[in-house]
């Protein structure tokens, strides 16, 4: 709704057209010949065969009530998260400590974060390094030309459903 409501008032006050994409994250990429590449946007993730591709991830804190630990983690493992530990603060409150890749969490985490409990629930993260991981990129074409603004780098196993999505 706020992302709504600015783009029209700079659509409406400065008479520039907007077209808003998906937020992204710094990825380092090793191609077959070794060469090192940043991609900061999915139009410069190198085409063919790739060596390895490291995406940034968060040690994130969770505190969260007792009754909405279940939904914290499905929600995070939903999101290729990895448990750190737990602990019982009170029989009412839980932190949760999580590993997550940093794009899972930039675009709609804290508000399915919040859903799920209810707005009960709290989050702080900060940036550990770097995993190794198996993304590619989902090119959207229109009339058969690929659209840079759509494209996105995505995990492997969530290509397809990004692609229907789109």
């Amino acid at each position: 709704l706020h992302l709504e409501i600015i783009r029209e008032r700079i659509e409406r006050e400065a008479g520039i057209s907007i077209i808003a994409t998906a937020p992204s994250v710094v990825y380092n990429v090793i191609t077959e010949d070794g060469t090192h590449v940043q991609v900061t946007n999915p139009s410069e993730y190198p085409d063919g065969k790739l060596r390895e591709v490291r995406e940034p991830v968060v040690n994130a804190t969770i505190l969260t009530p007792s009754e909405f630990v279940g939904a914290v983690m499905e929600l995070c493992q939903g999101r290729r998260g990895v448990m750190k530990g737990m602990d019982y603060l009170s029989p009412e409150r839980v932190e949760i400590h999580y590993t997550l890749p940093l794009a899972e969490i930039v675009l709609d985490f804290f508000d399915q974060l919040k859903s799920r409990t209810k707005g009960y629930a709290s989050l702080d993260y900060d940036v550990e390094g770097e995993q190794v991981a198996d993304l590619v990129k989902v090119d959207i074409l229109l009339n058969g030309d690929g659209v840079d603004a759509f494209s996105a780098i995505v995990h492997r196993d969530n290509a397809y459903a990004y692609g229907v999505k789109m």
